[in-house]
């Protein structure tokens, strides 16, 4: 794969976090939270090499920086469904970072994070699940307004830009090494409409982080202006690699 830098909006505290990760013959990722401890602490072993650039959201100079490096942007960028203080900033952030891609000669794509309670009706069928999980998403409006406003900026903020909404709903697993080795084999990815055949409410984050990496590698299959919903594919089995 040849070399990229891809800039990752960190969720959890409003920072931004650009992830370089080199290896020979690798990507290059960039992250950068606002402190160096919100970092896996694998990734400061080898093969991983990172350049932290700490910054906010609205550290447009900072995120303008990230963006001249960058060949692919994965965002992260989402609200914790208990604490969401300002809704609209996910969807600000975003209306900011639009003309900074534009702006390169050659603009980065990018892959950003939504809910399925997000609703697509040019992919979608009907799911029970789904219906029930966006009625506790709205009993806390702030979380619903946040995510639903993600998926508006990009349909009408982000013409001329190649990307991609990838609706996510549950997303266990845990931290730690021993669990991404394991949870990134667990199953195949599904991508396509809430409710169709295959799809399934949830998938393991390393699942998850593997399908990006192929999207990144692979230039999001098919997927450009699109929001699929992305889960562990219905009955599928451990990959053996």
């Amino acid at each position: 794969m040849s070399t990229s830098r891809t800039p990752l909006p960190q969720t959890r505290d409003h920072s931004l976090c650009s992830q370089p990760v080199q290896n020979p013959g690798g990507p290059v990722l960039e992250p950068t939270p606002r402190s160096a401890p919100t970092l896996p602490l694998r990734t400061q072993n080898p093969p991983l090499t990172l350049q932290i650039v700490h910054g906010e959201l609205t550290d447009t100079a900072k995120l303008a920086a990230a963006v001249a490096q960058s060949a692919v942007i994965v965002s992260l960028l989402g609200p914790q469904v208990l604490r969401t203080p300002d809704p609209d900033v996910y969807a600000a952030t975003y209306a900011a970072l639009f003309p900074l891609m534009r702006a390169q000669a050659r603009p980065p794509r990018i892959l950003a994070m939504s809910t399925v309670s997000v609703v697509d009706g040019g992919l979608d069928g009907w799911s029970l699940a789904r219906a029930l999980l966006v009625l506790l998403v709205r009993l806390v409006p702030g979380a619903y307004r946040a995510v639903t406003g993600i998926a508006a900026a990009f349909v009408e903020r982000a013409d001329g830009l190649e990307w991609t909404v990838f609706r996510i709903g549950g997303i266990p697993g845990g931290a730690d090494e021993a669990s991404w080795r394991a949870d990134r084999e667990d199953g195949e990815a599904y991508a396509g409409g809430v409710g169709k055949k295959g799809w399934m409410l949830a998938q393991k984050r390393g699942a998850l982080a593997r399908w990006l990496v192929d999207q990144v590698e692979n230039g999001q299959e098919g997927w450009v202006g699109k929001m699929p919903a992305v889960s562990k594919l219905s009955a599928s089995k451990w990959k053996i690699l």
